[in-house]
């Protein structure tokens, strides 16, 4: 297997340099950093989930208050692949940094809850998360542990606890608004940073497309890593098209270890 190219290596080595002069670097995190782990993403041509099934029919708010069985027998593959999952090296390599001082917010618009499993903290989940559900009916909040099992292994449509009503996953469904707090705790980390470093979205899911732009208004350096190009790609110090779970890693090498 050849290494990265000299382009690509300097460019590892720019960013870095970035992110060890930076005293308040926030990641922003989608999809494309836990394909490598085996979940698939939405809008890839051929292969994105919203390639096979309409998301208003699938994944909106009125199609699961009107038909929740329908939503969760469409969400089970999915929600297999995410409960098997584990970390992988993107992950660790955003682990390592925070722990080593150098990233102080992970903000992320999946639901797989990966960031947390990698030992990373202070992880701002904008479209919610998979790790709690909440009664339709007397908003009782379960964890997942405690229903997701039976789900998991028979696709049956989770029930409350409490009043015996279907459970909603806490992920943020169409039509749904991103819940208050997190989105003003993800808006306060942007307008506070030194650097955003991008990884693994295309910037195509709107408010959060917009935090890049934010941070530079607020006079951060921006870093992207992805697979395919961007719009904010013009504007950023560093841009690295490839794996992030291999780029990551050498980059937390070089400003851990160096």
């Amino acid at each position: 297997m050849t290494g990265p190219s000299s382009g690509v290596n300097e460019a590892i080595s720019q960013a870095a340099k970035l992110i060890k002069k930076s005293h308040r670097t926030v990641v922003l995190t989608g999809a494309g950093i836990s394909t490598p782990s085996g979940i698939p993403d939405f809008r890839s041509p051929g292969k994105g989930l919203w390639t096979r099934s309409d998301p208003m029919e699938v994944a909106s708010l009125t199609a699961f208050r009107h038909n929740p069985e329908q939503f969760y027998a469409w969400f089970h593959p999915l929600a297999v692949q995410i409960y098997t999952a584990q970390p992988n090296p993107a992950h660790i390599a955003l682990a390592r940094l925070q722990a080593a001082g150098f990233i102080t917010t992970i903000i992320t618009q999946n639901i797989d809850g990966l960031h947390s499993r990698a030992g990373s903290e202070n992880v701002v989940e904008v479209h919610g998360t998979l790790s709690t559900l909440t009664c339709t009916s007397c908003y009782q909040q379960v964890l997942s542990d405690t229903v997701l099992d039976e789900y998991i292994d028979n696709c049956t449509v989770p029930h409350c606890p409490i009043c015996g009503s279907v459970l909603k996953p806490d992920v943020i469904l169409y039509e749904e608004q991103l819940p208050l707090k997190t989105w003003a705790k993800a808006e306060q980390a942007t307008r506070d940073c030194e650097l955003m470093l991008v990884a693994g979205t295309s910037l195509e899911v709107m408010p959060s497309a917009r935090l890049p732009v934010d941070a530079l208004d607020h006079g951060a350096h921006l870093v992207i890593l992805n697979n395919a190009t961007t719009f904010m790609d013009v504007r950023a110090d560093v841009v690295i098209q490839g794996d992030v779970a291999e780029t990551l890693p050498l980059i937390a090498d070089q400003v851990i270890n160096s």
